[in-house]
């Protein structure tokens, strides 16, 4: 059981990590899974003096498929024997991105992101709880989807549960989109009463839980995302290739009810602020760079469960992740 309640803690930082959830609780993760999910942004003013409204709109999918999944009896050299459990995991992501600009598509065809990334979690005696993974993608426009700029990540973190109710993890994410980062995270999963519980993976999500009856509950949630696209801007003389940034803060709330028994069907409505919309050029040098208004957004997800074992079930009861059936949903 030691082992199983370290898988589970880690696959919520590997999955947040590399996708964008429309919402997450460390028990949702932990099962095999293909969501679809679809927001849209309310147009707003771009600011800058423009008189402009930028919107956007964002479709598509994400799946957790295992791999592997065995315990491994090993022997070191100090004729010291190792328990050692491993999974692994791969993730995989479609999303079609929509900017507008006055209601008009820009880009024409918006954005494609492609992702995939595998995850190692491995628990043993000896060297206790490491998740170890990596992933590439990219985000281009249909003119520059055959001269893409590939993004990437990889990072690690070590597990620690406190108790039933409690698990914190830190580690460290090394991402390059551009330009190379180092990211520290820190996440935390605690319950309150019965029905209360916090998740949060900081600095890039954080969730807050009401579990209504078995097959409702309300999240309350605030999330760091956005995109970075290649385009094209073609003139008489030449071709040329932009990039374009965009991050906002979400916040909002979602209702979610789970009904026959692998499925779930979400519905998100809140704002989204902070927002900051750039271009650059092919060496990397600020065109533009705008901060549109805080604005509304409406969000649906569908999720349906692969896979849902009793055994899986008995794990997040134990470690008080879930509800009675096992999925906090």
């Amino acid at each position: 059981m030691k082992f199983s309640r370290h898988l589970l803690f880690g696959l919520l930082f590997t999955t947040v990590s590399s996708a964008e959830a429309q919402h997450f609780a460390l028990s949702r993760l932990f099962y095999p899974n293909v969501t679809l999910k679809a927001d849209y942004n309310v147009p707003s003013n771009l600011g800058g003096g423009t008189g402009k409204e930028y919107g956007l709109t964002r479709s598509g999918f994400f799946g957790v498929i295992p791999i592997q999944s065995e315990v491994q009896l090993g022997y070191s050299l100090k004729k010291k024997f190792d328990l050692r459990a491993v999974h692994t995991v791969l993730l995989t992501q479609f999303t079609q991105l929509q900017p507008t600009l006055d209601g008009k598509n820009i880009p024409d065809n918006g954005y494609k992101t492609l992702s995939l990334g595998v995850i190692r979690l491995q628990a043993s005696i000896k060297d206790r709880l490491w998740v170890y993974g990596g992933g590439l993608g990219m985000t281009e426009s249909n003119e520059t989807f055959f001269t893409p700029q590939p993004f990437f990540w990889g990072g690690a973190a070590r597990m620690h549960i406190l108790g039933l109710h409690t698990q914190i993890m830190y580690g460290s994410i090394l991402a390059y989109n551009q330009k190379l980062r180092f990211v520290p995270v820190f996440g935390v999963n605690k319950r309150f009463g019965r029905d209360w519980r916090v998740s949060a993976l900081l600095p890039f999500m954080m969730n807050v839980n009401y579990r209504s009856t078995k097959w409702f509950n309300v999240d309350m949630l605030a999330g760091l995302n956005g995109y970075s696209g290649g385009f094209q801007i073609q003139t008489p003389e030449e071709k040329m290739l932009r990039r374009e940034n965009y991050r906002q803060i979400k916040l909002g709330v979602s209702a979610n009810a789970h009904l026959f028994t692998v499925l779930n069907i979400s519905l998100e409505a809140g704002v989204t602020t902070f927002r900051q919309l750039k271009t650059f050029n092919s060496a990397r040098e600020t065109l533009t760079a705008y901060t549109p208004g805080t604005t509304p957004y409406i969000g649906a997800s569908v999720r349906y469960i692969t896979s849902k074992s009793k055994l899986s079930n008995r794990f997040t009861r134990k470690m008080g992740l879930g509800g009675g059936g096992g999925i906090n949903w």
